[in-house]
């Protein structure tokens, strides 16, 4: 359970980013263009990435202003890609509000995208320390990003995907960007290459968790504790790690339970699979893979870490995995 100091100390780092986020320098125009960035940018995001770059720079005593370019840069990415996955899943809201390609059109949402994606790459340039191995490991993150991506549209085209693949998959389309959070927040407190190595492993471990709890939550939350299109991923009949989980144990029960909900409307479909993924034990053994996930990260700080330095971290880690939106 999170301590009320750890709790206050997190919503003290989201402010401050929101702050910071709010603080750049945008233009007014063309509004078409800088309107929908700004749109994204006041949506409520969690802002976990820019969270763990702090929390993984403060345990090495670093600069809290170059920590803060270092996870606005992440956090701008993050907003980029979930600007362009929401045009590709068709998703309508994103943060509690409409995803941009809703509210305007697909091209405005491909441009704020690349408009965000050019804005974290300037606020990489403002990171004094270890500049030429942050962008770096920035643009290593961004294009492992491209591929998760691309692997998860394959997916959705095909039908033999393993649970490996898709793991293989989130670790990439998740993990990378909160491996890159935690490696940067290394990077400017200018750790060794090897510690670097293991904060990215880190992270990338809880990208995994995190994603397998979305997964789940995309079924067994509710539309405004997710801020999100609840079931957007099970009307348009993607894998998730519930589904695959399902195909293994059983594919014969499987095939005959998804067409039988297919027939139902997306709150009955909704509540048909929770029923079935608890009657089955298969959130349960989602949980497990989240769990086996949070270990590894555990692993990664042990080698690192002192105890008393390992605490906010945990804590974090901690956080992600009980997190019910």
């Amino acid at each position: 359970m999170d301590t009320p100091d750890f709790t206050e100390h997190i919503e003290f780092l989201r402010k401050e980013t929101d702050k910071a986020l709010n603080r750049l320098s945008i233009s007014q125009n063309p509004e078409s263009f800088y309107g929908p960035i700004k749109y994204v940018l006041n949506g409520k995001g969690k802002r976990l990435r820019p969270v763990l770059t702090h929390l993984v720079g403060r345990a090495f005593q670093a600069d809290p202003e170059e920590l803060m370019h270092a996870g606005i840069a992440v956090e701008l990415l993050h907003n980029f890609t979930l600007v362009h996955d929401d045009i590709m899943d068709r998703d309508d809201t994103r943060h509690g509000q409409d995803s941009v390609h809703t509210k305007w059109n697909d091209p405005t949402a491909i441009l704020a995208g690349d408009g965000l994606f050019v804005l974290a790459q300037l606020a990489l340039g403002r990171i004094k320390s270890g500049t030429v191995r942050a962008i770096r490991c920035f643009n290593e993150a961004a294009l492992t990003v491209c591929e998760g991506q691309a692997m998860d549209l394959e997916f959705a085209a095909g039908t033999d995907i393993r649970i490996m693949h898709y793991l293989e998959m989130i670790e990439k389309k998740t993990g990378s960007l909160l491996g890159c959070a935690g490696e940067l927040g290394g990077i400017v407190a200018n750790q060794d290459e090897k510690t670097c190595a293991s904060l990215q492993s880190y992270g990338r471990q809880l990208g995994i968790a995190f994603q397998i709890q979305d997964d789940i939550l995309e079924i067994f939350s509710d539309p405004k504790s997710m801020g999100k299109s609840l079931g957007s991923d099970v009307l348009s009949e993607k894998q998730t790690i519930l589904s695959l989980i399902a195909k293994k144990d059983n594919a014969a029960e499987w095939e005959e339970k998804s067409a039988e909900a297919k027939k139902l409307n997306i709150q009955d479909r909704l509540l048909f699979l929770r029923k079935y993924y608890e009657k089955r034990g298969i959130r349960l053994k989602a949980d497990l893979l989240a769990e086996t996930a949070m270990n590894e990260a555990h692993k990664s700080l042990n080698v690192i870490l002192s105890e008393s330095h390992r605490v906010e971290l945990e804590e974090f880690a901690t956080m992600i995995l009980n997190r019910k939106k």
